[in-house]
């Protein structure tokens, strides 16, 4: 018997949005460093954009993620994790503090949705009480 709810695409999103960012946050300047370009000039101009990308596939993730699940901590984890991630990837060629704050961030996301996933499918398929 599978049991699923109603958000659980958000949350497989929500992983996938920020392992993918974490990916590319750390690929980046390891391929751009000593290349012609330089990892400013590609971060500030085309990937920018990919940047906001990932904010957004985020937020439309955490958003259907919490919609009508009654964890308030849950929420709290999702949206905060949400805020700094967005903020750091907005602030960080402003220092290298929110590159940092970014990872956390993404990590809240990532630990965030894992745990909406265990709580609404796994602890009731082998019913665990949480």
């Amino acid at each position: 018997m599978k049991t699923t709810h109603s958000h659980n695409k958000a949350d497989y999103i929500g992983i996938l949005g920020s392992v993918l960012c974490i990916i590319h946050c750390i690929l980046l300047p390891a391929v751009t460093f000593g290349s012609a370009v330089g990892h400013a000039h590609v971060h500030n101009s085309s990937l920018l954009s990919l940047d906001l990308l990932f904010i957004i596939i985020n937020g439309i993730a955490v958003y259907f993620a919490t919609k009508t699940h009654a964890s308030s901590g849950l929420k709290l984890l999702l949206w905060s994790g949400l805020l700094i991630f967005g903020v750091s990837i907005l602030l960080e060629s402003h220092s290298s503090a929110f590159i940092w704050l970014g990872y956390i961030g993404s990590g809240m996301l990532i630990l965030g949705h894992f745990y909406n996933l265990f709580v609404c499918q796994i602890a009731p398929r082998f019913k665990l009480k949480i």
